[in-house]
C-alpha cells in the first residue's frame, strides 16, 4: 500500500511506551488534559510544522540516543512538562517519557 500525496509527512503518534503511559496516568487531571490537548495538536500537524512550532520547542538531546540509535528529542508537551521522543523512519512520533522539569529530559 502506498501513501497518498502528503501523507508521508503527517505525524503519527505512538503512545504505547509503558513508561510514558505510567507517567501520564499518574498526573493530576488538569495536567493530563493539558498533555492530551498537545497530543491532539500534534496529531493534526505535519513534520515540518512540528519542527517550526515555537510552542513545542523541539530540541535534539545530544547526551542520549534512543532505541536502535535513533536521535532523541525533547518537546514541550504542556506548561511545566516536556516529553522525550523520537521520530522513526515511518513517520511515527514515539513518546518515551514525561518530565516535570526541562533538565531531567536531558539526563
Amino acid at each position: 500500500m502506498t501513501a497518498r500525496a502528503g501523507e508521508s509527512d503527517s505525524v503519527r503518534l505512538d503512545l504505547n511506551n509503558t513508561v510514558f503511559q505510567r507517567q501520564l496516568f499518574a498526573l493530576e487531571k488538569a495536567h493530563q488534559l493539558s498533555v492530551l490537548a498537545t497530543l491532539r495538536k500534534l496529531s493534526d500537524l505535519r513534520w515540518p510544522q512540528v519542527y517550526q512550532d515555537r510552542g513545542l520547542k523541539w530540541e535534539l538531546i545530544h547526551s542520549r540516543s534512543g532505541p536502535d540509535g535513533h536521535r532523541l528529542y525533547s518537546l514541550r508537551i504542556s506548561q511545566g512538562f516536556r516529553a522525550v521522543a523520537y521520530r522513526d523512519d515511518g513517520g511515527w512520533l514515539r513518546l518515551l517519557s514525561l518530565h516535570p522539569d526541562h533538565d531531567s529530559a536531558y539526563r
